[in-house]
């Protein structure tokens, strides 16, 4: 199954679902940067989060950015996205390797850390872009991003990230954000509840060849789910140029630039003794 995300209506429009399959998008990544598996673990539930978070913006020339920086080893995250969504970002420490957490799994809140934030820039138009801060709760990304719709967004969310990795490289990836309408029940929000717990990961059903489709319809146990869009392909794109270079580099004082020069020739030399 290609990648693809849909989004749909659950309860009689009460209750709003997108769910996502990322793992060609995040596969991209892991080898452009070359991730470690931890690393694409991490970076991938980010980017998966932030292409959700694309479909959701509704100018041609929107942007969203998201930067996760925490205590652990990978330090700083950075991803761009539109609401196509295209997307593409930055790693810090994109090699680095933890043992197993206590379940037999790639750690990522330890590679993340418990103590940072979310900063969510969105760039939609308006005389300032809104800005949005939340504190990490665990560095796992979901329960972040759950938190971060709470606290900044004034949303309650389910949010489920996943990525599954072998030793070829991505084997699954993708997510799911529920949000409740102002007219959902508390009998449907409790179903829903039920349904995400016995669901178990969204790595796993989309390992099981689960359709998005499928999938809504069980995190939801609504079999009558409507679907309003699905024809989203997100990709993993950089739109780089010289052009894009050369405007960056004119807002950096002259002295920066000649600092990261200095620092770009030491590391080179540095290199040539080890």
């Amino acid at each position: 199954m290609s990648d693809k995300i849909i989004k749909c209506l659950a309860y009689d429009g009460k209750i709003s679902v997108i769910c996502a399959n990322t793992t060609e998008l995040v596969e991209k990544a892991r080898n452009t940067h070359d991730l470690s598996p931890v690393v694409t673990a991490a970076f991938g539930r980010m980017l998966t989060i932030a292409v959700i978070m694309g479909t959701e913006m509704k100018g041609q020339n929107d942007k969203l950015t998201i930067q996760i920086k925490g205590n652990g080893p990978i330090e700083t995250m950075v991803a761009t996205v539109n609401n196509i969504p295209n997307i593409k970002g930055y790693v810090a420490n994109p090699q680095i390797d933890i043992p197993l957490n206590e379940f037999g799994k790639l750690d990522v809140g330890k590679a993340i850390g418990t103590q940072g934030y979310i900063n969510v820039i969105k760039d939609i138009g308006l005389k300032e872009p809104y800005i949005g801060i939340s504190p990490l709760v665990s560095g796992e990304i979901a329960d972040d991003f759950a938190n971060y719709f709470v606290n900044s967004e004034q949303r309650n969310s389910a949010v489920a990230l996943g990525v599954l990795v072998n030793k070829d490289g991505v084997k699954s990836a993708g997510g799911y954000l529920i949000n409740p309408m102002p007219d959902a029940t508390e009998e449907e929000i409790s179903k829903i509840e039920q349904a995400i717990f016995k669901s178990g990961a969204i790595s796993k059903m989309l390992d099981e060849k689960l359709s998005l489709k499928e999938i809504a319809q069980r995190i939801t146990n609504d079999n009558e789910i409507q679907i309003i869009e699905e024809n989203i392909i997100p990709k993993y794109y950089c739109d780089c140029s010289k052009e894009h270079m050369k405007d960056g580099l004119s807002t950096i004082g002259k002295e920066e630039i000649e600092q990261i020069l200095k620092e770009e020739r030491k590391s080179r030399t540095n290199m040539s003794f080890l």
